[in-house]
């Protein structure tokens, strides 16, 4: 029986390079390639395109082949240089292990949907609507589901600093991994809060600083056929979460321990995973995505963030909560490749 050819794409020019390539090496570390046959297409910092055997270290020192996705339908897979002339290799399938700006945003899954080749993940729509946690606030608040309160800020506007509640939370408004976050206690820390912010998105997003436990949960499926991981509780020793932000991730973070399963209620529990699916199915995710929230000592449930495609590595979030539900992640990739090949009445 012929394997299901994948085409896994990984590293992009985002901040998040370097955690794509992560969550690209234990993919592989995990995949099943005696079901699936793997054409790893490596993205380096600068924007070009590889055919490469993997994402092991080196992938990006000019040894693959110079490769590009086609918009063509009709090749529906890579256009691969070899020798001055370009070999085409269909496939069946993309995952595009790809986090942050083009790759979160709706950019690649564009190009994906020009290319015809089912993809797993969310689609265009969904990708870009929650990049930009405004307008995820926007939509989820009419929804019915509570968001912190928030204030924009774009281009070289100025911000009144007389008018806001601190502590707030100032970052990017389309950015991930908390890169360019600062927490501002007060008026006079917040305009080098906003220039930093301003380093990774043009438009810079204020919001209230929510007091509660900060908790995750996995999501995974398309429709009406979803399911939860355990979720999880971010204890803090001091300041405020930072994921990514260590030089060696891999060996814990500083400041913070996800715990897993969350040491909280059962009521509680159920009241997050409920909430998590409701924001899914009404920002109209599919496949796999992280929601972040905060659950307040009242017992209630506000939104902090959606990844749609959040970090795969051995120390990240989604995964381990997933493991902890009973799906490791070869298990994950196996339910995300054949509901993306099975497809949905959207057409997904």
């Amino acid at each position: 029986m012929a394997r299901t050819r994948i085409g896994i794409i990984f590293g992009g020019g985002s901040e998040e390079h370097t955690v794509s390539v992560r969550s690209a090496r234990e993919v592989a570390a995990n995949l099943d390639t005696e079901r699936y046959e793997p054409f790893y297409l490596g993205i380096t910092r600068n924007g070009a395109w590889r055919l490469c055997d993997g994402p092991d270290p080196g992938w990006d020192d000019g040894n693959g082949r110079p490769a590009a996705l086609s918009p063509d339908g009709g090749v529906h897979g890579l256009l691969v240089l070899d020798e001055g002339r370009y070999e085409t290799i269909r496939l069946d399938l993309v995952l595009p292990v790809l986090h942050g700006r083009l790759g979160e945003d709706g950019a690649i899954q564009g190009l994906l949907e020009l290319s015809g080749i089912p993809y797993v993940g969310c689609g265009l729509q969904s990708s870009a609507l929650c990049m930009d946690k405004s307008l995820t606030y926007l939509v989820v608040r009419g929804a019915g589901i509570a968001t912190p309160s928030f204030w924009v800020v774009t281009g070289n506007e100025d911000v009144d600093p007389g008018r806001l509640p601190y502590p707030v939370f100032v970052k990017p408004a389309r950015s991930g991994s908390s890169f360019g976050v600062s927490k501002v206690s007060g008026a006079p820390e917040l305009a080098r809060a906003v220039r930093t912010a301003r380093q990774y998105d043009t438009k810079v997003l204020i919001e209230e600083a929510v007091v509660g436990s900060e908790v995750g949960c996995a999501v995974l499926g398309n429709g009406r056929d979803l399911i939860t991981g355990e979720v999880d509780r971010i204890a803090l020793s001091h300041g405020f979460f930072r994921i990514h932000q260590e030089s060696a991730p891999e060996g814990g973070s500083e400041n913070a321990t996800a715990i897993v399963p969350a040491d909280i209620p059962a009521e509680a529990r159920s009241l997050v995973q409920e909430t998590a699916t409701s924001i899914y199915r009404a920002l109209g995710c599919r496949g796999l995505a992280r929601v972040d929230m905060f659950l307040r000592e009242d017992g209630t449930v506000i939104l902090n963030e959606v990844n749609t495609f959040p970090g795969l590595t051995s120390y990240s979030r989604f995964p381990r909560m997933m493991a902890a539900a009973g799906l490791p992640l070869g298990a994950v990739i196996d339910r995300l490749v054949s509901r993306t090949l099975a497809g949905t009445p959207d057409g997904r």
